[in-house]
């Protein structure tokens, strides 16, 4: 209910400021399980593409937003909980295998289920590796795989900006991708790596970003050296 009612609200605040120009759209399914894989250049990406999606969509947030103190913590953790996003350890483990589990719940639920395969926010703006957990999702499930690509929300709210600047967001849906003829191959990490290359294929063509293949966590480690 207060997904729909932070929907109303404050997605019509959304709307009437940022404009969101969409394309695509028609490839997210009306019904049944999905998994949309999008590229990640800025925090507001998480409100805009649930923003223009009709139907509900379930995130892995990082851990972070549902640790902070302070009234901007509290915000920001009731917030992440409203919209039913869940939690992840970006440090891996069985913390990142327990939010998998989860986004398979979702997906056996019937439900669209909200992924950044890279893992993290890019830090300069390129497309880089994906992470195969949104392979093992589609493996185990059976669901679709629709990439998302953010445009230039990363240009309207940088890294280190709190509200994004005046612009139009620019979102592009591309068509479904069925990996169901590795379904006999779950846990093949040969087939994980080959599917989870072809989503982020579909993200470089769709995004125009050129593509780094190096975990964007990795890169950002060896920047703080």
């Amino acid at each position: 209910m207060i997904y729909w009612v932070l929907k109303a609200t404050l997605g019509t605040l959304l709307w009437a400021v940022w404009r969101p120009q969409v394309e695509g759209l028609e490839h997210v399914p009306e019904d049944g399980p999905a998994i949309l894989a999008s590229n990640h250049l800025a925090v507001t990406d998480s409100f805009f593409m649930p923003l223009v999606v009709k139907r509900r969509v379930t995130f892995i947030a990082k851990n972070e937003y549902f640790t902070g103190t302070g009234f901007k913590g509290r915000f920001v953790r009731l917030f992440m909980r409203a919209v039913g996003a869940i939690p992840v350890d970006r440090a891996g483990g069985d913390a990142a295998s327990a939010s998998l589990d989860t986004g398979k719940r979702v997906l056996s639920e019937g439900r669209l289920f909200g992924i950044y395969p890279e893992g993290t926010r890019s830090p300069d703006g390129r497309l880089y590796r994906g992470k195969t957990g949104v392979a093992r999702l589609a493996l185990q499930t059976g669901a679709v795989v629709v990439p998302v690509a953010m445009l230039n929300t990363g240009e309207l709210q940088p890294i280190g900006r709190r509200i994004p600047r005046m612009g139009r967001v620019r979102i592009k849906f591309g068509p479904a991708l069925d990996f169901n003829r590795y379904r006999d191959l779950v846990g093949d990490r040969f087939i994980e790596r080959a599917v989870t290359d072809e989503v982020m294929d579909a993200l470089r063509a769709l995004s125009g970003q050129d593509y780094v293949d190096e975990y964007a966590a990795k890169f950002k480690d060896q920047g703080k050296q």
